[in-house]
């Protein structure tokens, strides 16, 4: 059974959060048991967007940005650039009742960047 490891909020900005999780992946079916397992957690349940990355050893990249456009290529890009395939990245926000712009990306940057310092 997959193990996604959550690292929790990261960073808030304006009332809205950002967390990070994610685990080793090797298949779409992998990939949807691991979101399935985060939102077994009722907070992430009712996140605003789970947004998600992953470059997968057979399938090439996959992502996700439930409603925060472009947040799931942001995920996809820092992947490629780490070279880090086989492995899932969820970027999870919620919506604090402001609109962040750009900041948004920068925010998802941050996360994943601290998921991936967190690997080595």
């Amino acid at each position: 059974m997959l193990t996604i490891d959550k690292l929790g909020v990261i960073l808030t900005d304006r009332g809205s959060k950002y967390a990070v999780s994610g685990c080793a992946v090797n298949s779409r079916d992998e990939v949807d048991a691991a979101l399935k397992q985060l939102k077994r957690d009722k907070s992430y349940a009712k996140a605003t967007h789970n947004t998600w990355g992953a470059v997968l050893p057979d399938e090439g990249m996959i992502k996700a940005d439930d409603g925060e456009s472009g947040a799931g290529m942001v995920i996809l890009r820092m992947l490629e650039r780490e070279a880090l395939e086989g492995h899932l990245v969820v970027v999870t926000r919620w919506y604090g009742g402001k609109h962040l712009g750009g900041d948004r990306f920068r925010h998802v940057q941050t996360c994943v960047r601290v998921y991936l310092d967190a690997l080595a």
